[in-house]
């Protein structure tokens, strides 16, 4: 009997013995297929791996900070059932870089699977813990790789889609004076046009800055600029206001996330002493943007010939082909972002080290053959990864389809508000209040003033041309035919007997308590002209844009209009000195931003962040003053480029400490959230400021600088971050 067993157990030991061997040689072979195609990328013979036997194994900390497979080795062995080691016994061989898949995480760290029913709370403190020491190790693995050829092709891919967010700004602003009659556009449709762009975009900060923590930097960034450069494309071709409003609505929705993921994904390619002035780099292409939109619209938009239209229910004037133009960089920066991988930060956060390894192999691999050092090999093998909790939900395989999408929705949803509640936890309570509170008074301030000094100038260019207002009044006018442009005058008690105005513009005039007796009008366009107490009798209106709205108070007696023109003339010379005006003006405040933003991008890791971002407040808050001395267009120019080269270096160091001030599964989350909360500061400062043109110059002044101090006192309690390894 005794024998049996022995017999058995050895045959059974012998069975166990043999299926290893065969599962080490398939993961072997399986091993030595992804490293050649892993190669394709690095160019590099990994022969050395295909050598049977070693028994040399690398040590953990070399002189270069890689981590190597020794420590989790001693680790599997003490787990013994780790998928590392399955399928190998004590003298099997492990080389450097050899994939058992990939080199491997901890295996018996990496989850939270199969904790059975270990406190959520001291789960979550292993997870902090486990995020604390992959900080440090991720700091030495971007030292490893360098500072090169890829982040210099990451920063041109993240900048295209900066840019598309900074044209997407100055888009609805430079349509407006065509739009407005195109579509017969009122005041407050006008006002609610510019101020759409921003609602939809703080919708997309909060939406995709919370998505991107949870399925990734790249693919979020990649769906937001879909949906902007589709509806950028469908904007340019509808016809009604309504339609238009909500296609510009999406579009600001799909690019609201491009600031919060870009600033993120890109710092998690950053070493520490790189991070502050490459960001503030990156920053510049914001101002590229607005450069870009402002001398789109100058050479575009006042050749109206570049226009068709199909009888007067379709029209495509070439303010539509501006907004198609600017859609090209949203469409670039998809097609550039495609080759570009995930954050590896990202993966690891989320328990996925192979996918994580690769490619910050390919980071150290690509920047290694760019500074002309092809042999050096990738140091790291293992790599930490953080402890995932499982909410995994049995839904069962005969669950219908709809409900197992639902079930996803709902457990995203979930996630993204745990990670939104997370960002109030004690541990980050006081840091997002505080921001909170910068990133409102910065916007609220910037945003506000930037609208009102362009309308301030409007303003003051209306005063000074109704200074030049002609004012005719009693005149008797008998016989007389008008066919040459009417503009800028005020009529007062006349008498028009048998006149004819034809094939004539009327431009800013009014008739006031004036009677038109058998007069004849014939295809007439006009333009901010009114009729107030007039009387008409038996006059006729023929191919006219007198619509009822121009008369005001008047009687019509016998009176008939045949074949008025339909809808809103598109007469862009009318206001073509005013509309270059406006793109000049926008044109050289972003130009304005280069010099602040070199010297920030300069200073930033020398000064620090916050340094940097409360000295600049307070010079901005100080050149609010001298908005009280701008009476004239020149002088308003002047301090418009001022503010805006001044308050550039605040914005970049409070986009680089928000990256810096929250870890890494809740980095973009938070920026989104605070993104939001800047776009609706934004709408406010706009709305407020604007109600103010025309009647006092102090009120806003006073707002602006008061909510530039309040915003430097409150940047000094926040944390310095340089020197800091990213979280």
């Amino acid at each position: 009997m005794e024998d049996n067993y022995q017999n058995r157990t050895a045959f059974i030991k012998g069975a166990k013995d043999i299926a290893k061997e065969v599962k080490r040689h398939a993961s072997k072979k399986v091993g030595r297929t992804v490293d050649r195609m892993s190669d394709e990328y690095s160019k590099r013979s990994y022969s050395r791996f295909e050598e049977d036997e070693d028994d040399d194994y690398p040590v953990q900390g070399s002189q270069d900070g890689g981590y190597y497979r020794g420590d989790s080795r001693a680790a599997n062995d003490d787990e013994g059932g780790s998928d590392s080691t399955e399928g190998h016994d004590e003298d099997d061989e492990i080389y450097e870089g050899e994939y058992q898949g990939i080199p491997r995480a901890d295996s018996g760290k990496g989850s939270l699977a199969g904790a059975g029913g270990r406190d959520i709370g001291a789960s979550e403190a292993e997870r902090r813990k486990d995020q604390e020491e992959l900080a440090q190790q991720y700091e030495t693995i971007l030292q490893e790789c360098g500072h090169g050829k890829f982040q210099w092709t990451l920063y041109f891919v993240l900048g295209l889609a900066l840019m598309a967010d900074g044209v997407e700004i100055f888009v609805v602003g430079f349509v407006l004076p065509s739009a407005e009659r195109d579509m017969c556009l009122s005041e407050p449709n006008k006002s609610m046009l510019g101020l759409i762009v921003y609602f939809g975009m703080m919708v997309g900060a909060f939406l995709w800055g919370a998505l991107a923590d949870r399925i990734g930097r790249r693919q979020s960034l990649l769906i937001c600029l879909s949906i902007n450069s589709v509806f950028s494309f469908f904007s340019s071709f509808v016809q009604g206001y309504s339609t238009f409003l909500f296609c510009r609505l999406l579009s600001g929705v799909g690019i609201g996330g491009s600031i919060p993921i870009v600033f993120s994904y890109y710092s998690e390619f950053l070493a520490q002493e790189k991070r502050g002035e490459h960001l503030s780099w990156l920053c510049m292409f914001w101002m590229i943007g607005g450069i870009y939109a402002s001398a789109m619209a100058w050479a575009i938009i006042p050749h109206y010939g570049w226009s068709f239209q199909m009888g007067s229910a379709y029209q495509f004037h070439s303010w539509r082909v501006f907004v198609l133009v600017c859609a090209f960089p949203c469409v670039a920066a998809i097609a550039a972002l495609n080759s570009m991988p995930e954050s590896p930060r990202f993966y690891l956060e989320n328990g996925k080290h192979d996918e994580g390894w690769m490619i910050l192999k390919q980071v150290h691999d690509t920047n290694m053959r760019a500074k002309g050092y092809p042999e050096r090999v990738f140091s790291v093998t293992t790599i930490k990864t953080v402890k995932q909790i499982d909410e995994l939900v049995d839904i069962g395989t005969d669950t219908p389809i709809w409900q197992r999408y639902r079930m996803k929705i709902m457990s995203l949803s979930q996630q993204i508000r745990n990670n939104i509640i997370a960002c109030f936890s004690p541990e980050y309570k006081r840091t997002t209040f505080m921001l909170m509170a910068v990133w409102f008074s910065m916007s609220f301030s910037y945003y506000g003033l930037t609208v009102w000094f362009p309308d301030m100038i409007k303003y003051i260019q209306k005063q000074e041309y109704e200074s030049r207002t002609k004012t005719f009044t009693n005149e008797r006018v008998e016989h007389v035919t008008f066919n040459f442009t009417l503009e800028n005058q005020v009529h007062r008690q006349g008498h028009y007997f048998n006149d004819k105005f034809l094939n004539l513009k009327m431009k800013s005039m009014v008739f006031e308590d004036s009677v038109f007796e058998e007069c004849y009008f014939e295809d007439i366009t006009s333009t901010h002209t009114f009729f107030r107490n007039c009387t008409f009798i038996a006059s006729l209106f023929y191919n006219t844009d007198l619509f009822k709205y121009r008369f005001v108070n008047c009687k019509l007696i016998n009176s008939t209009f045949l074949h008025n023109k339909e809808g809103c003339m598109l007469d862009f010379s009318d206001d073509f000195n005013n509309a270059y005006m406006i793109y000049f003006v926008n044109f050289l405040g972003t130009l304005a931003v280069l010099p602040g933003n070199i010297v920030s991008a300069l200073l930033m890791d020398k000064i620090g962040r916050l340094r940097m971002l409360a000295g600049s407040s307070v010079i901005s808050c100080v050149s609010c003053f001298f908005l009280m001395f701008g009476n004239s267009e020149s002088g308003m120019i002047a301090l418009l480029c001022l503010f805006g080269g001044i308050s550039i270096a605040s914005w970049n160091a409070l986009d680089v400490i928000t990256v810096e001030l929250y870890p890494s599964d809740k980095r973009t989350t938070a920026f989104g959230f605070l993104n939001a909360l800047c776009k609706l500061a934004a709408v406010l400062g706009i709305s407020i400021f604007q109600s103010f043109v025309g009647i006092t110059k102090a009120v806003p002044i006073i707002f602006a600088a008061g909510a530039l101090a309040a915003g430097s006192f409150l940047a000094t309690k926040l944390p310095e971050t340089r020197g800091q390894v990213l979280q």
